[in-house]
């Protein structure tokens, strides 16, 4: 059971928001004053008691419409993560384990994906496919998931060589077991660093396609797409599309902040196998 008075006052900070963004996105039905694309006032009203946060360049409350876009960021955000976490660490593990050729023509795969910009090869897929929540997780998740596999193997090609997996490849485990009972395990540390981070950066990737015009699509509501809509009242003096700016950059300095956290205590606690 973990003790509150031993995490450190950065990590109880990113607990804390990371707990606070996840409630709202879960909520966001039941939290939200307004429906999301109702209309309630005039354009880009200032802040006031019936609209907290003021109306965004249509007139709808922006609160809502940040609320709303906190499900939607964090929903696709983690999807995202987890297919390339998934697809990335599979594959990465698999490589190193059967080598040969199945090693050297995923590897090379991987190295040719990663030398196209991943924003340019994102917009590139998306404005030929259907726009659509699926679509966005799919690619998002898949050209992610070259980054992962690039660590996944790497780590899994030092383990493979340690004695208690060749024990076990004596003992005639086979890959499966070698890999999620074996290798897995020890992998952990860098793994979970390197969640946070893939994250956040879906977290950007996402609001960049989004202020692009290529990611959520309205009337549906994301962070990125807030900015894109709201960027023009800068000119005249109006903070609505910095609100939605904030909010990413706190939801990506929360979550870092946990997982530096989670990769310290797992570091700590790690006992050396042999």
């Amino acid at each position: 059971m973990l003790d509150i008075k031993r995490i450190p006052i950065a990590a109880l900070i990113g607990l804390f928001l990371t707990a606070l963004f996840l409630s709202v996105a879960i909520f966001a039905p039941w939290l939200a004053p307004y429906r999301l694309g109702q209309i309630v006032g005039n354009v880009w009203e200032p802040s006031s008691s019936k609209f907290w946060l003021g109306t965004d360049n249509l007139g709808r409350d922006l609160l809502s419409r940040m609320i709303f876009g906190a499900r939607t960021t964090i929903l696709i955000a983690v999807l995202a993560t987890a297919l390339s976490f998934s697809l990335g660490a599979i594959l990465g593990f698999a490589a190193a384990v059967f080598g040969g050729w199945f090693d050297t023509t995923l590897s090379r795969l991987v190295d040719l994906l990663m030398s196209i910009p991943t924003l340019i090869m994102g917009l590139v897929v998306l404005s030929v496919l259907p726009s659509n929540l699926v679509t966005l997780i799919l690619v998002m998740g898949i050209l992610d998931s070259t980054r992962v596999y690039r660590l996944s193997r790497a780590v899994a090609v030092d383990i493979n060589v340690m004695d208690y997996v060749e024990a076990a490849k004596l003992r005639g485990e086979g890959s499966g077991w070698i890999i999620f009972r074996e290798i897995l395990p020890n992998a952990l540390s860098p793994l979970v660093s390197e969640l946070g981070l893939r994250f956040i950066y879906a977290v950007l990737f996402l609001s960049t396609l989004s202020f692009l015009g290529l990611g959520v699509q309205p009337p549906d509501a994301d962070w990125g797409g807030m900015v894109k809509e709201n960027k023009d009242g800068i000119v005249f003096g109006i903070g609505a599309a910095l609100i939605p700016a904030a909010a990413i950059a706190m939801l990506a300095i929360s979550v870092n902040l946990v997982a530096d956290w989670v990769l310290n205590r797992t570091t700590s606690l790690k006992g050396g196998r042999g």
